[in-house]
Formats: structure tokens, sequence, C-alpha cells
């Protein structure tokens, strides 16, 4: 779905209602329901509504979902909207999707593997990256590590920290 965006997840129902539980990947965690009408994995659409924060998430309710069990049906389910439905970013900001499969080089062109993930625990967003044939590593999201991203040319030039990418003594 190169031209829709992940905008969250639904975890389940919530309550005998109808309603569900979704977990918003949005800047704006509330503004999940203001994108329009978003597409699940399986290319249904829904109607979002957000009722209530919940912990976690918010209660939600989705058109087309009348009671608990089809909430339920629904819990792994990516939420996306279309990219032409979201806000333009500045320049130096990014949707974690643009991100997600670009390659990765240092400073003097090698090759450090792929983008992989985007993850933020609450510090900062970490590019989890795979080189190829090793281990994932995790490289800080910000400019003194990485400090450009060129969607065009599908890469990332990466500035890793010393023994970042550092084989292991024998």
């Amino acid at each position: 779905m190169k031209d829709h965006v992940c905008l969250g997840a639904i975890m389940g129902s919530y309550g005998v209602r109808g309603e569900a539980r979704v977990k918003s990947f949005c800047a704006d965690p509330s503004a999940i329901g203001d994108y329009g009408p978003l597409t699940d994995d399986q290319g249904r659409s829904y109607k979002l509504t957000v009722l209530r924060p919940i912990k976690g998430g918010y209660a939600v309710r989705l058109s087309g979902v009348p009671h608990k069990e089809a909430a339920d049906a629904l819990k792994g389910q990516r939420l996306w909207a279309p990219r032409e439905a979201l806000p333009a970013l500045p320049d130096d900001e990014f949707y974690h999707s643009d991100l997600i499969g670009l390659s990765a080089v240092d400073t003097g062109g090698a090759d450090l593997g792929r983008v992989h993930a985007v993850h933020d625990h609450g510090a900062g967003d970490l590019l989890e990256l795979r080189p190829r044939g090793g281990s994932p590593v995790l490289v800080p999201f910000t400019r003194a590590v990485v400090p450009t991203v060129d969607l065009a040319a599908g890469r990332v030039i990466v500035d890793p920290p010393a023994g970042l990418f550092d084989e292991a003594p024998d």
C-alpha cells in the first residue's frame, strides 16, 4: 500500500456495543478519525469516530461494525489512510512508511543494510537497520547520526557512533 500511510491498529473490541480499541500512530493520536475513511489490511473501508481516550489508545466506532464479535474479528488489522489525505510535511520530517525499505549507507558509501522499521519508545525515533547476513542494528534517527535522507535516491546516509557497526572481537 505505497499510496497509503498506516495511522493505527485495531486492538480488539471495547465493551459490548461494537466499539473497538484502536492504537493511534498519529502525531496527535486523537486525530485518527480526521482523515476520512480508513482502509484495513483486507481492503475494507471504515468511517472511524473517536469516542473517548482509554488506556493504551481510543475507544472508537467503526462504520459497519455492529457488535462486539465483529470488532473482535478485526483485532490486529492496521488502518490506512490515502497519502493525499495527510498534510504535507516540512522538508526535515518524514512519514515512517517513507523511510521503511530505504537503503542505508555510511558517509563513505559502504552498504549498512536497509531500514526495516522505525521504532518510537518515547525518547526519539530509532531506525532498525537490517544488514545483509547480520543482526538488526538500532540507529538513533537524529540529524547527527542520520544527516541525510534522500527519498528520491531511496537511501539514508548514516554517520554511526563509534562501535555501532564494528565486529565483536573473537
